[in-house]
C-alpha cells in the first residue's frame, strides 16, 4: 500500500478537495482506495456521505484505545473506504502526550495495509500530532498551493516540519510535488507568477507538477452533494483538470493493482 498525505498549514487550498479527487481517481482506475480523515473539521468524510451524527467510533477513539481500527471503518463503494475523523480529533495535541503518540496511525494501518492498493490521508490545516503521524506514516507528500503570493508564506516552517519527520520518524518520506489550485478561469500562471513556486520547489527538493488546477463552482457543490467530481461534473474545468493530475501522478507513482476482495 502507497500513503500519500496532502500537506499545508493553510486553509483554503484545495487540500481536502485534491486528496478526495485523487482517491475517487484511482479507484475509478480500478485501484483499491483507503482515505483516512485526521481532520477535525472531517470534511473529507462528510464529502463522502459518513453520518458525522451517528458514528460507531471515529480515529480518535481508535487512538484513545476505546475502539478497534475496524470500528472507525467505514465503505464507501467496492474497493473504496474510509477511516473516519470527528471533532475529537480537535484535543489530540494535548490528549495524546505518550512517546507512541507520533506512531498511532502507523501501527493501526498495518492491519489494513495488505487491503488497498493507495491511501490518502488528510490532515488538518497546523502541524500537530495528527500531522506528525500522517507523516509518519506516509511514503509520499502533496502540497497543495493556491497560486498567489499569500500562499508562500509559512513554507519555511512547513520545510522545517518535514526536514523533522524525516530526522527522527522517517527518513525516506518524499514530496511528489506542489500542486497549484484555486487558479481563477482568465488568469494565466505566467512565467513571472511560476518562477516563486519554482524556487520553493527546488527549496524543498522536489517539482511543481504540469497540471494546475482551475477554480469552478463544482467543487463546491460537489461537496454539498456528498458526491466526487468525476461522477457529478464529469466536464468541468476542474474536473479535467483533477483527470490529468492523476494521471501526472501515476507517472511516477504507479504500482500493481491487487485483486478485488
Amino acid at each position: 500500500m502507497k500513503t500519500v498525505t496532502f500537506c499545508i498549514q493553510k486553509g483554503g487550498t484545495g487540500k481536502t478537495t485534491s486528496a478526495l479527487a485523487l482517491g475517487h481517481g484511482l479507484h475509478k482506475k480500478g485501484y483499491r482506495v483507503l482515505f483516512v480523515d485526521l481532520d477535525a473539521q472531517a470534511n473529507l468524510s462528510f464529502s463522502c456521505g459518513v453520518d458525522l451524527l451517528n458514528l460507531q467510533a471515529s480515529l480518535f477513539d481508535v487512538f484513545k484505545g476505546r475502539a478497534s481500527i475496524t470500528d472507525a471503518l467505514i465503505n464507501l463503494d467496492k474497493g473504496l473506504d474510509i477511516l473516519v475523523g470527528s471533532i475529537d480529533l480537535a484535543s489530540a495535541d494535548r490528549e495524546f502526550t505518550s512517546t507512541r503518540r507520533t506512531y498511532m496511525l502507523r501501527e493501526y494501518l498495518s492491519d489494513l495495509e495488505n487491503n488497498y492498493d493507495y491511501c490518502i490521508i488528510d490532515v488538518p490545516p497546523h502541524l500537530g500530532v495528527m500531522t506528525e503521524n500522517a507523516l509518519t506514516t506516509s511514503d509520499t507528500l502533496i502540497i497543495p498551493m493556491r497560486a498567489d503570493i499569500y500562499a508562500m508564506q509559512g513554507i519555511r516552517q512547513l520545510k522545517g516540519f518535514i526536514d523533522e519527520q524525516r530526522k527522527y520518524t522517517n527518513p525516506d518520506l518524499k514530496i511528489d510535488g506542489i500542486l497549484l489550485t484555486c487558479i481563477k478561469e482568465r488568469a494565466n500562471l505566467t512565467k513571472a507568477l511560476m518562477q516563486p513556486f519554482e524556487q520553493i520547489a527546488e527549496q524543498l527538493g522536489t517539482k511543481v507538477y504540469k497540471t494546475s488546477i482551475r477554480e469552478t463552482v463544482s467543487v463546491p457543490e460537489t461537496a454539498l452533494n456528498k458526491s466526487n467530481i468525476y461522477d457529478y461534473a464529469p466536464q468541468a474545468t476542474a474536473t479535467l483538470d483533477y483527470k490529468a493530475f492523476v494521471g501526472e501522478f501515476l507517472k511516477d507513482n504507479a504500482i500493481k493493482k491487487s485483486k478485488t476482495k
